[in-house]
């Protein structure tokens, strides 16, 4: 008999669309706290938080059950920012297994604070060392370059923006949608290194960047979905925003949606996993961790997913074109800075700054 693997529930934060990137998530609060089995007789639970698109996961969680009849998984969908908090919250007694998506800050703080499980896998030497934690607590599972993103029925590709200061121009004054800021790893990071790039030890700078930004934003949505149909429906014809979505958008939901990669560099966010501290469920937090570094799995994801993968040891001649050609330029970020500085830069953001640039 067929197991339901995608159970929906009241517990998802960040609800998406069909037409869109997230996932509706988890199931029954007390039912995943428990870490009782359900379903068949004598199955395994596994409670996964993640912040990762609607597509990525019904591509993989069907085959990873396939792989594991006799695990029972349930998916709480929320933006990383929120697992963060909700991980944090539940220390004492947490409520899910495994972390499948997130910043790179958000797990470094996390393992700072001692919310994440030490697990190095057999595959641990083929990921650079700043691709992971030195104790092993969580691991990048791709890259994600945060771009310009635009409309092209709106704007034509060489009147887009070409690099991040071209955003201030007083030509996009109400042409620029953002996906809320606060609730969001992708746009904490973008607003981080955009303080960063200005001053690092001096963020007023940055802050007075951040303002003119502002003073041209139309409209912080609530969520990715609110951000595609806006967009989609030329509300505002730029925005910031990772390349894997992006191009999922562009070529899987056909969305009239493209990107600019800023010629001075783009912050390329490590997209984390990590098992949670105390996980009830921790052999099938462990089975899953691997299946989602697994070779074959890279690069079909590689193929249909647009990931850019952390391990080094890939044929990239197998796989895809876009992969291979791409040609990637960093901002020179000090992601430690980053992740401690966070939490000031953005309280500061959301009390001064939101809202009041145009003013």
């Amino acid at each position: 008999m067929a197991k339901k693997w995608f159970k929906l529930g009241m517990m998802s934060i960040a609800l998406t669309m069909t037409v869109g990137l997230t996932a509706c998530g988890g199931g029954d609060k007390e039912q995943a706290a428990s870490g009782e089995a359900s379903g068949d007789k004598g199955s395994q639970k596994l409670v996964i938080y993640t912040a990762r698109d609607k597509n990525v996961v019904e591509q993989i969680l069907p085959k990873f059950e396939e792989l594991n009849p006799d695990i029972d998984v349930e998916v709480m969908t929320m933006g990383a920012q929120q697992i963060m908090e909700r991980v944090r919250g539940e220390k004492a007694n947490p409520q899910a297994d495994f972390w499948w998506g997130g910043t790179q800050s958000s797990f470094i703080t996390a393992a700072n604070e001692g919310l994440l499980e030490s697990y190095k896998p057999s595959y641990a030497d083929s990921i650079p060392a700043e691709y992971k934690d030195g104790q092993d607590r969580w691991y990048g599972e791709m890259l994600l370059p945060e771009v310009i993103m635009y409309n092209a029925e709106a704007v034509k590709k060489e009147d887009a923006p070409k690099d991040w200061d071209d955003l201030l121009d007083p030509k996009w004054k109400d042409q620029i949608l953002i996906r809320g800021v606060m609730a969001s790893g992708t746009m904490r990071t973008i607003y981080d290194a955009m303080i960063y790039r200005q001053d690092p030890a001096n963020p007023e700078k940055g802050y007075e960047w951040l303002k003119k930004l502002d003073a041209n934003t139309k409209e912080y949505t609530q969520d990715p979905t609110q951000l595609y149909l806006k967009l989609a429906r030329q509300e505002g014809k730029l925005s910031l925003w990772n390349l894997q979505d992006i191009l999922i958008q562009k070529e899987l939901q056909k969305q009239p949606f493209d990107y600019i990669y800023p010629t001075s560099g783009a912050p390329i966010l490590v997209d984390g996993v990590g098992i949670i501290k105390g996980a009830k469920n921790l052999d099938a937090a462990k089975k899953f961790f691997d299946f989602i570094f697994d070779l074959g799995q890279l690069k079909e994801k590689a193929d249909k997913l647009f990931q850019i993968p952390t391990r080094t040891d890939i044929d990239k001649s197998q796989f895809p074109d876009w992969y291979k050609n791409l040609d990637t330029k960093s901002l020179d970020l000090d992601w430690t800075v980053l992740a401690d500085k966070e939490k000031e830069w953005m309280q500061y953001w959301d009390e001064n700054i939101k809202g009041k640039g145009g003013k």
